[in-house]
C-alpha cells in the first residue's frame, strides 16, 4: 500500500480495514466491477431527478461531477462538469449501473456512506482503490423521511488532491430537497392508495393494498392468506406496471385468481383483488412437468438487457426476481427466507439475477431446488458463460435451454426498433423521432455500456426535446461522429468488437491485449489500423 492506515483519519482507516477483510487490493479493487440493470422509475430517482438537473446546471462548465446511487450500491445517474472527469470515469469503468458497495470497490464517498449511514469527505489518497485517487469527493445519505430507511447517497466528485470546503452545504441542500420531494411523493400515493383501497374493501372480495412502506388488507383477506401469500403478494406488486391477472396456488391449497392494478403510478403501489377459482384447474400431466420446470439460463455483457430478456422469456405467469445484490444488501438469511417463499408458494417462475455473484451456500440452495425439476421454474441470469467458474459454472451446466445474448456493438440493426420502443417507455410524445442520419450515428458507436448507455443517451435527447426529428447534432456530443465499422462486412466488425473488448479489457495496454487474442503487437498494430481502430 502507498498509504498506511495510521496516516488516516479514523473512520477513513476503519473504511480500509473492511475493504481488506473483503479480501480487496488497492492495486486492483476497480478490475473486476459488477454491473446491474437499472430502474429508472424508482421513487428515490423520481424525486432526484428535478434536484439534480439543477445542480447539474449551476455547476456546468466547472471541474465537479455528481453520482448518485440507490440502496443497492449501484450508479443510478451519472453527470460531469467536464469532458477530462468524463473521460477518467468511462475509462474506469465508473458508470451506471456500477456497484460502489465498499465490499466491491473499496473506500469511496458513495460506498461508504452506505455502510457508515453517514456523510463522509474522501480526499484523494484516502480512497482505498489506487486507481480512484486522482478524485475527491463528498457523500451525503439520502433517508426517506417516513421510514428512515437509507434511499441512497448523493456526492459531488471533483478531479482534486482534496474535496472543497463548500461541498457540504451545497450536498446537504440538495438532499434535503430529494428528501422532501420523497416524502410529499409517498404522502401522495399513500392517499391515492387508501382512497382505493377504502373504495374496494367494502366488497365481499378479498383486497389487498400494498405500498412501499404500507401493507393494507380487508378481513376477507385476512381470512384467506397466508403469511407465505403475502410475501408472494408483495412481489407481484412490485412488477405490476399497469394492470395484470394471474393465477396462484394459496398455502392453503386453494386456487386464486389476483386481479392487480397499479395505484399513484411509479411511485405508488398496487391494490390486488383475490378470487378463488370456481373450477377446478387442468393438473398438468406427469409427463410434461419435468420440460416445463427446466430450468433456463440467460446470459451476456453488463447492460445488454439480460433481466428484461428473462422476463420476457419467462412469460405471463408469476415471475419473481430475486439479486445477488440483495443477498449483499440484506444479508443471506433474509434472501433464503424469501427463496424459501416463492418455493413453498410453487407457482410461475423465479428470475435469480446475477447468480454467478451469489456465495456458495446460496448456490447449493439453488441448484438443490433446481435438481427438483419443479415449479417455481428457474430463470438464471448471469454475464458471459466464458467467465462463470466453480459452483456457478456447474449450475449454468445443467441448464440445456439458453440464451446467449451479445454486445449491442454486435446488433447494430437493433439500434433504431430500441430507439422507438425506448422512445414509448419513456412516455415521449409520439411526433418526437430519430432522423436516419442520427440513427446512423448511433448505428455506428461502440457502446461500451450496451443497453443501458443507449437508453441514457435517449434520456437525455428526450429531456431536452419534447416533438420533432431528433437530428445528429441533438445527440450527445460524443455520440455525433460516425465510426468507419458500419461500414464494414460483418466477419471485419466482429474481429473489430474482439479487438476493442481485448482493448478495453486491459485498460488501453496494447502488450496485455496482444497476448490475450494470441497475436503479436505488430499484428495488433496492423489489425487496429485497416480496421481504424481509435476508440476504444
Amino acid at each position: 500500500m502507498t498509504t498506511e492506515t495510521h496516516d488516516l483519519r479514523d473512520p477513513i482507516a476503519k473504511s480500509w480495514r473492511r475493504a481488506e477483510l473483503a479480501g480487496l487490493s488497492p492495486g486492483s479493487a476497480l478490475d473486476h466491477l459488477t454491473y446491474g440493470d437499472v430502474d429508472h422509475t424508482t421513487p428515490l430517482q423520481v424525486a432526484a431527478s428535478p434536484v439534480l438537473d439543477e445542480l447539474n446546471e449551476q455547476l456546468e462548465g466547472t471541474m465537479f461531477g455528481t453520482l448518485l446511487v440507490e440502496r443497492d450500491g449501484r450508479i443510478v445517474q451519472r453527470w460531469c462538469g467536464d469532458s477530462g472527469a468524463r473521460r477518467v470515469f468511462d475509462n474506469l469503468g465508473v458508470d451506471v449501473g456500477a456497484s460502489l458497495l465498499e465490499e466491491v470497490v473499496g473506500t469511496n464517498a458513495l460506498g461508504t456512506v452506505l455502510e457508515t449511514r453517514t456523510s463522509i469527505s474522501v480526499n484523494g489518497r484516502e480512497h482505498f482503490a489506487v486507481a480512484l485517487r486522482r478524485f475527491s469527493c463528498y457523500g451525503h445519505p439520502i433517508f426517506h423521511p417516513t421510514t428512515r430507511r437509507i434511499e441512497g447517497v448523493l456526492d459531488i466528485t471533483a478531479l482534486m488532491e482534496e474535496a472543497s470546503p463548500l461541498l457540504p452545504p451545497l450536498v446537504a441542500r440538495a438532499v434535503a430537497d430529494i428528501e422532501q420531494r420523497l416524502l410529499d411523493g409517498s404522502r401522495v400515493s399513500e392517499k391515492q392508495l387508501l382512497a382505493a383501497f377504502q373504495a374496494a374493501a367494502s366488497r365481499r372480495r378479498a383486497v389487498v393494498a400494498i405500498g412501499h412502506d404500507l401493507l393494507m388488507s380487508n378481513q376477507a383477506a385476512a381470512d384467506l392468506l397466508g403469511s407465505t401469500d403475502v410475501a408472494l403478494l408483495r412481489m407481484l406488486a412490485s412488477d405490476v406496471r399497469g394492470e395484470a391477472a394471474i393465477e396462484l396456488t394459496l398455502e392453503s391449497g386453494l386456487e386464486v385468481r389476483v386481479e392487480a392494478a397499479r395505484v399513484g403510478g411509479a411511485r405508488g403501489g398496487a391494490l390486488l383483488h383475490v378470487e378463488p377459482r370456481r373450477e377446478a384447474r387442468r393438473t398438468r400431466p406427469a409427463a410434461e412437468t419435468p420440460a416445463a420446470h427446466a430450468p433456463l439460463l440467460v446470459s451476456g455483457p453488463p447492460g445488454s438487457g439480460r433481466s428484461t430478456e428473462a422476463r420476457r422469456i419467462a412469460g405471463p405467469q408469476p415471475v419473481t426476481v430475486l439479486s445477488a445484490a440483495s443477498a449483499l444488501l440484506d444479508g443471506s438469511e433474509a434472501w433464503v427466507r424469501n427463496f424459501a417463499a416463492v418455493v413453498r408458494a410453487g407457482q410461475g417462475s423465479v428470475c435469480i439475477d446475477g447468480f454467478d455473484l451469489l456465495p456458495d451456500d446460496l448456490l447449493d440452495l439453488v441448484a438443490a431446488h433446481l435438481a427438483e425439476r419443479r415449479a417455481p421454474r428457474l430463470v438464471l441470469v448471469s454475464g458471459p458463460v466464458d467467465g462463470l467458474a466453480g459452483r456457478a459454472a456447474a449450475l449454468a451446466g445443467e441448464c440445456t435451454e439458453r440464451t446467449l445474448l451479445t454486445p449491442l456493438a454486435g446488433r447494430p440493426h437493433e439500434i433504431p426498433e430500441l430507439v422507438r420502443a425506448m422512445l414509448a417507455d419513456l412516455g415521449a410524445d409520439p411526433s418526437l423521432h430519430f432522423t436516419p442520419g442520427a440513427l446512423a450515428a448511433l448505428s455506428s458507436q461502440p457502446w461500451p455500456g450496451n443497453l443501458r448507455e443507449l437508453r441514457a443517451v435517449v434520456e437525455h435527447v428526450v429531456r431536452r426535446q419534447r416533438t420533432g426529428a431528433v437530428v445528429v447534432d441533438a445527440l450527445p456530443e460524443a455520440y455525433r461522429t460516425q465510426e468507419p465499422s458500419r461500414r464494414l462486412a460483418p466477419i471485419d466488425r466482429a474481429e473489430r468488437t474482439v479487438i476493442v473488448e481485448a482493448l478495453r479489457e486491459h485498460d488501453g495496454n496494447k502488450v496485455k491485449a496482444a497476448q490475450a487474442l494470441g497475436i503479436s503487437r505488430t499484428t495488433l498494430y496492423a489489425k487496429m489500423r485497416a480496421l481504424r481502430i481509435t476508440v476504444y
